[in-house]
């Protein structure tokens, strides 16, 4: 890539960000199919431009955007983990879960992927790969209570009743809100944990 070039993109780039501060949405989905008509190349533009997509519900166009833009990035996990969530919004289950997957192999230190990871597994009644997702991700972010939701719920498909009034103990502790729901949801209740 020439000098030029590279200041082209990083002035295009500003200009993109700052669109996006002043919330001009419009502008920036055009300036991102400009700039990508012009370099199909521009990773920066493909992302923004998926960001835009999904928050307008196109979700089929940010499909296309993410896949080319995990051939461009193959070793980016945050590429793979929102294309696994876009796969998942879309009920493509085994896509997801791959490309979950593959987010976790690049960053196993990614919490979002692993509950993504759990949530897929969850809607395929993959009970075992979904707690062992769950506590991956609540092990990396203890303070996350949708993880620690989940993880009840999948404990109480298990039938481990106990482990699941622990989790909502714990859920309690720091989000008590969310541990109303859940034993509004479930029925669970913590007197016996």
């Amino acid at each position: 890539m020439s000098l030029n070039h590279a200041i082209r993109r990083q002035a295009n780039s500003l200009r993109l960000r700052g669109l996006l501060a002043f919330g001009a949405r419009a502008h920036a989905l055009a300036l991102t199919h400009r700039l990508l008509a012009a370099d199909a190349s521009n990773t920066h533009a493909l992302a923004t431009r998926v960001h835009l997509l999904m928050e307008l519900g196109q979700a089929q166009a940010a499909l296309a955007d993410l896949t080319q833009l995990v051939r461009l990035v193959p070793q980016q996990a945050t590429a793979w983990f929102n294309l696994g969530f876009v796969q998942e919004s879309l009920g493509q289950l085994d896509e997801a879960t791959r490309s979950l997957v593959r987010a976790t192999e690049l960053d196993p230190a990614m919490d979002r992927a692993w509950y993504g990871l759990g949530l897929c597994h969850i809607r395929c009644a993959q009970w075992d790969e979904a707690l062992r997702a769950l506590e991956r991700g609540t092990e990396l972010q203890p303070l996350s209570p949708h993880a620690w939701y989940q993880l009840a719920r999948v404990h109480l498909e298990r039938g481990r009743i106990t482990e699941a009034q622990r989790i909502l103990v714990h859920l309690r502790g720091f989000e008590p809100k969310v541990a109303d729901q859940l034993e509004r949801d479930t029925g669970l209740w913590a007197a016996s944990a």
